[in-house]
């Protein structure tokens, strides 16, 4: 692409860093904020300034919050002993959007996969199982894409919190194996956390 600005040049190539986004794409975004109103523009960009510097994560599940606590950590509504355990904030969101969750969540931050160099000690899985321990949680539902990675972390998590008490499970298969949650259809991952199995009987059928 040839510009005559390098400013509006400037402009596509930071939106090209985006996931998703090519040139093209870049390019009539920033056109589009050329002919937006300026001040709907600098308010734009002064909410992902503020987003950047002031969104915090959850200091008990590491979800995104406002405050120490994410809203829904702190909503005494929700059953405090059940914990959905996923792999990103994205997942969250997913399951959210079913309203067919009524617990609380614990994001990993990743899964294990040596392959990419990411062991138990770079995700938030001490946090889990010191939260367990503490809270004495009934339950864990294991909402992890359906890999071979995502298996090997529920595989590890279990056996850390062997003898805690809790009960194991596992999202139903309504999700393929391979598949990714955030893709999945809201009806399908409703009806896989409403129909969860145990973990053991899972990884049997494996």
């Amino acid at each position: 692409m040839q510009f005559s600005s390098d400013l509006l040049e400037s402009a596509v190539n930071e939106f090209a860093r985006l996931p998703g986004i090519g040139k093209k794409t870049a390019l009539r975004l920033v056109l589009h904020l050329l002919k937006t109103d300026a001040s709907m523009v600098q308010g734009f960009g002064e909410t992902l300034i503020r987003m950047r510097q002031e969104i915090k994560f959850c200091q008990r599940c590491f979800n995104v919050a406002d405050a120490d606590i994410c809203s829904i950590c702190a909503n005494s509504l929700r059953k405090q002993e059940l914990i959905c355990v996923v792999e990103t904030i994205r997942e969250v969101i997913a399951i959210e959007s079913t309203q067919q969750y009524n617990g609380t969540y614990h994001v990993l931050g990743g899964i294990i996969s040596p392959l990419d160099g990411v062991g138990p000690d770079q995700l938030n899985i001490e946090a889990l199982v010191t939260r367990v321990q503490k809270e004495h949680t009934q339950e864990l539902i294991f909402a992890l894409n359906p890999t071979i990675q995502g298996d090997t972390t529920i595989y590890y998590i279990q056996k850390r919190l062997h003898g805690s008490g809790a009960r194991f499970t596992t999202i139903a298969r309504g999700i393929a194996f391979g598949g990714e949650l955030e893709y999945a259809d809201e009806m399908t991952l409703a009806r896989s956390i409403t129909n969860r199995l145990p973990v053991e009987s899972y990884m049997a059928g494996r």
